[in-house]
């Protein structure tokens, strides 16, 4: 294989796979892959973009007319979720950028752009001014208090925010997306590099009360997809205002991620972890995190490129030669051993649509498409 056309044979086996794969899955929303089949979620479930963006990505390469009308379908049927309202949170950012702006960005359409003005609009909706924070989830069941939770994976959903501000000239999105990653710089991200995932602030004070692994093994731990949230968050809150600040937390998080990885460039699914827990990989963790680090490299100095770009580069080509799923049969996924949630034993070491999304993402990256939709 010439080391100078990997990607565009890894290009070439998500389009085969994937085409494929689609007939099965069509306009639904795939989360998990068990027993070789991608499990399909209701339309709130918080992955619901990530297929139906996985689709945009390959529509815009090979303008497969199948595949978008299975992304459009998508983007409609999230019309009922915006409408109950209440299982809506922090992840409307996941959901409706890799519809609806993905959709607009490509094709232009006015009913895209509406639909994401309204989810950016409920998005902001959720900033806590006290602790100037986004707040994460609603109750999950009567009593619960987490108001004043919020978490790291929601860097990933200030894009919205962003572009809300700039296709409306209001400047009100953007200056809360500033204001919840300021919040991430200073209560988030440690000295080392390393990444808080959930942070407890007083939601009547704004006061930060404690600090819980979520899906790290501990508070204190080091959650891999965490750290790749992070990074790649980071690195597109630069790229959105020019806060040197925000470009210097991307770099320290990369910093920390690349210096973490096992000696085929896969993290496992937390960085700390003691030696009677299993190490299991995070292939979803490698991929976002690869991706962020070709970004990065495209908005530092020229002396730093090729520092983060060899980087990305090599976690996405041990993801495609070592982790692959191409020729199985039995497996819808693109990428093996994804770890979702291991403190709650859910989804450990299979392929995650998550993880295909930004490994597909990556690739295209590498051929040449950088307008990406965040």
């Amino acid at each position: 294989m010439g080391e100078a056309l990997w990607y565009e044979e890894a290009w070439r086996s998500i389009v085969q796979k994937v085409s494929k794969t689609s007939e099965r899955i069509a306009d639904g929303f795939p989360h998990a892959s068990v027993d070789g089949r991608y499990q399909l979620e209701r339309a709130s479930w918080w992955t619901a973009g990530f297929w139906p963006g996985l689709l945009w990505l390959i529509y815009r390469d090979t303008k497969d007319e199948r595949l978008r009308a299975y992304a459009e379908s998508c983007e409609q049927q999230l019309d009922q979720v915006m409408l109950d309202y209440y299982p809506l949170d922090h992840d409307i950012g996941f959901m409706w950028t890799l519809t609806s702006v993905a959709r607009y960005k490509l094709l232009g359409e006015e009913s895209s752009k509406r639909r994401a003005l309204l989810a950016a609009n409920l998005l902001a909706a959720r900033f806590n001014i006290k602790g100037r924070y986004i707040r994460a989830w609603n109750p999950w069941r009567p009593g619960d208090e987490n108001a004043g939770w919020a978490i790291i994976d929601c860097m990933m959903n200030m894009p919205l925010l962003y572009w809300a501000s700039e296709v409306s000239g209001d400047p009100r999105y953007k200056h809360i997306a500033i204001e919840h990653t300021n919040t991430v710089l200073e209560h988030f991200i440690r000295a080392d590099g390393s990444v808080n995932h959930i942070v407890v602030f007083d939601p009547q004070t704004g006061e930060q009360v404690k600090v819980l692994g979520g899906q790290g093994y501990a508070p204190e731990s080091a959650w891999s997809r965490g750290t790749s949230w992070a990074l790649y968050g980071m690195a597109l809150g630069y790229k959105h205002t020019g806060n040197t600040a925000y470009l210097e937390a991307a770099k320290k998080v990369a910093h920390y991620f690349i210096a973490n990885l096992p000696e085929d460039y896969v993290p496992h699914w937390d960085f700390r972890l003691p030696p009677e827990v299993t190490k299991y990989r995070d292939s979803s963790a490698g991929a976002c995190a690869a991706t962020g680090l070709l970004l990065l490299s495209s908005l530092v100095n020229e002396s730093e490129q090729s520092m983060y770009r060899a980087a990305g580069e090599k976690i996405l080509q041990s993801l495609y030669s070592h982790y692959g799923a191409w020729d199985r049969e039995d497996e819808e996924g693109l990428i093996l051993h994804g770890t979702s949630h291991f403190p709650e034993s859910r989804n450990i070491d299979v392929p995650l649509i998550y993880g295909d999304y930004y490994f597909a993402e990556g690739i295209a990256w590498l051929q040449g498409h950088k307008d990406l939709f965040w």
